[in-house]
């Protein structure tokens, strides 16, 4: 190891030099020179980190679990919708803290070309912030206001391809073969029509095949995901050093959490599906290793969209971890049928797996967010109650749209395909509870009703073992945004359905007690309070399902340092009885009334969170040990 190391990186260094070096050897076949490349660029960006982030850094490294506190509250959001700018949005940093928020996720806000940018998932400059929405001195200015008043930012990291108008593909474009390097590009059609056999397509509908014609070039381009996102080539070290590199830049601009975005696809094999290869999981075990060594006080957050058995991985082990959070798809996507069912096994037999898991694996639980629903369920538990996978998937979106007769949902429909019936869904969390339709028909019933399922949506998503995140807007109930289909560069994708900007005028009426922002914000509030005063909801509680003897009705108990919580959550609009056979007191932890755990009645679509303490208890007896 090199001299001129400072004892501080050399620490670091040493603790993960020899496992890095293996590593990185055995995937670049012992390219002494980039992994030499590699270890000066951990080290440039060490000593570029502020005397603030590096403080940051000593204070997270005393307490490794401060993410996994009861009082972490995420909120997602797009810069442009939220307060238009970066300024905008320090400007109403108070306003967040004001909503609980401690944890501030920004959606894609570096340089991407319009109209080709997939929100901003197609970067032409991962160190440029797209002009309109600021500068890079304003991101890292937010960041800092942020630490100051004790919260942290998230930012995407979007590391599986550039836009086709980044730097290294323009200059690939131009002929130079080093950067066509940094692709996958074929002379012809054959290689990519081997890939084409086994690589499943991602938008079939928007963005059919693998693969692009470069006109300029005359090759064929890899492009998994649209034709302007071009793939990179993660064989190439000079790829995995430049993209680490980026990464750091970010870090060292104060962003606390980098998520990174579709991590599964990162390594491309031909004959295989392309996707959660063990080269993977090797590049981010190194990527962790790197942000341990430059900036530990950074966290790695996966965003893995597949099902519980491939998600789990991403972990890690225990003595070699790799992303540090990770997103629980599955469950939101299972609350969601489970809202149109009205039925809670699914629901409950999917909560139990997660339940299952050891309490270090960290989750990140929404039920909305900036994308759309995909119905990749568990269909065989279901296929036991005789459940068609097509057919179920057709009720599910008819269902959420409004079509099933009596459903007030108004969702929309995104990248449709009939041949499959595999169409995805879009919506804003108060518009799939029907206070929409509510709304539109001036129904006080309805409304009355559908904010009560908004409500306990989030009274079940509070509960959830990991880090609750809103999506930004639905702490005031906001509603879809349909003039997106006016706008010429958003109508193909409805995904703009739910993107809609942040209605200032409905966030005024937060105070109003009798507005439908009042009563969301207010209940929302009350229950986000309750969750930081308790200790029960620690990350690191015991968490398990109840027995409700009711499908209508999801149970769930949490245990932590001689508290117990139990929560009943009713996913009927009639009313139901829960029968749990808990025989001890407890206490309404929203009214503060003592009441039965055992047998519970609750008024459709409503919830109830119990509270048990058995400190007396505890203390009884070791009053009585002290007479003895």
């Amino acid at each position: 190891m090199k001299a001129e190391w400072d004892i501080v990186f050399r620490k670091r260094m040493e603790a993960h030099f020899d496992e890095m070096k293996w590593l990185y050897g055995e995937l670049y076949h012992n390219d002494s020179r980039a992994f030499s490349y590699f270890c000066t660029t951990l080290y440039q960006y060490y000593q570029s980190r502020s005397g603030e982030l590096k403080a940051l850094d000593r204070k997270r490294l005393e307490k490794p679990d401060w993410y996994k506190d009861n009082d972490m509250l995420g909120m997602l959001m797009y810069t442009s919708a939220f307060a238009e700018t970066l300024q905008g949005v320090k400007k109403h940093i108070a306003y967040l803290q004001e909503c609980g928020v401690n944890y501030v996720h920004l959606m894609p806000l570096l340089q991407s070309p319009k109209g080709r940018s997939d929100g901003g998932y197609a970067v032409s400059d991962f160190r440029t912030v797209q002009p309109e929405l600021g500068t890079m001195e304003d991101l890292t200015e937010l960041s800092a206001e942020c630490h100051r008043r004790g919260m942290s930012v998230c930012l995407d990291f979007v590391m599986n391809h550039t836009s086709e108008d980044h730097e290294w593909a323009r200059r690939a474009r131009a002929g130079e073969k080093e950067f066509q390097d940094r692709y996958f590009f074929f002379d012809n059609w054959n290689i990519p029509k081997q890939f084409e056999e086994t690589v499943p397509q991602v938008f079939p509908q928007t963005a059919p095949g693998n693969f692009s014609w470069c006109e300029e070039t005359g090759k064929v381009v890899m492009t998994t995901f649209y034709p302007y996102q071009w793939d990179l080539n993660y064989a190439n070290p000079t790829v995995f050093n430049d993209m680490t590199a980026n990464m750091l830049y970010l870090c060292n601009q104060g962003v606390d959490i980098i998520r990174l975005d579709a991590v599964p696809y990162i390594w491309k094999r031909l004959r295989t599906n392309c996707r959660n290869l063990p080269e993977v999981h090797t590049l981010v075990r190194l990527m962790r290793m790197a942000v341990e060594v430059v900036c530990p006080g950074t966290l790695l957050l996966g965003e893995v969209v597949m099902e519980p058995s491939r998600v789990v991985p991403y972990f890690g082990t225990l003595d070699k971890p790799e992303c540090y959070m990770l997103y629980n798809v599955t469950t939101m996507a299972s609350t969601w049928h489970t809202v149109a069912t009205r039925d809670v096994r699914l629901l409950k037999h999917q909560l139990e797996a997660v339940f299952a898991l050891p309490h270090q694996y960290t989750f990140l639980n929404y039920l909305r967010c900036h994308d759309d629903i995909g119905w990749g369920l568990d269909y065989d538990f279901l296929g036991q109650f005789g459940t068609d996978q097509v057919k179920h998937k057709k009720f599910l979106n008819d269902y959420l749209t409004g079509k099933w007769w009596g459903s007030d949902s108004r969702g929309e429909l995104y990248n449709d395909d009939p041949r499959l019936g595999d169409a995805r869904l879009c919506g804003t969390t108060a518009s799939l509870c029907g206070i929409d339709a509510a709304e539109c028909e001036k129904n006080s019933w309805k409304l009355d009703h559908s904010i009560r399922l908004d409500i306990m949506l989030h009274a079940f998503l509070l509960v959830q073992s990991g880090i609750p995140v809103l999506y930004s807007g639905d702490e005031i109930g906001q509603l879809n945004d349909y003039s997106y289909h006016e706008d010429p560069l958003k109508a193909s994708d409805s995904r703009y359905l739910h993107r809609g900007n942040l209605n200032w005028k409905e966030v005024a009426e937060r105070k109003k007690t009798d507005s439908r922002p009042g009563r969301i914000f207010r209940a929302l509030r009350k229950l986000e309070k309750l969750r930081a005063e308790h200790d029960l909801f620690k990350t690191d509680a015991d968490t398990w399902t109840l027995e409700t003897m009711n499908d209508h009705i999801l149970g769930i108990g949490r245990y932590y340092h001689e508290e117990k919580l139990l929560a009943l959550f009713n996913f009927s609009e009639e009313e139901q009885t829960a029968r749990t056979g808990e025989r001890e007191e407890y206490i309404n932890l929203l009214t503060g009334k003592k009441c039965s755990a055992d047998d519970v009645t609750l008024q459709g679509h409503d919830f109830i969170w119990l509270y048990h303490t058995y400190q007396k208890q505890t203390e009884k007896k070791n009053k009585r040990r002290t007479l003895r």
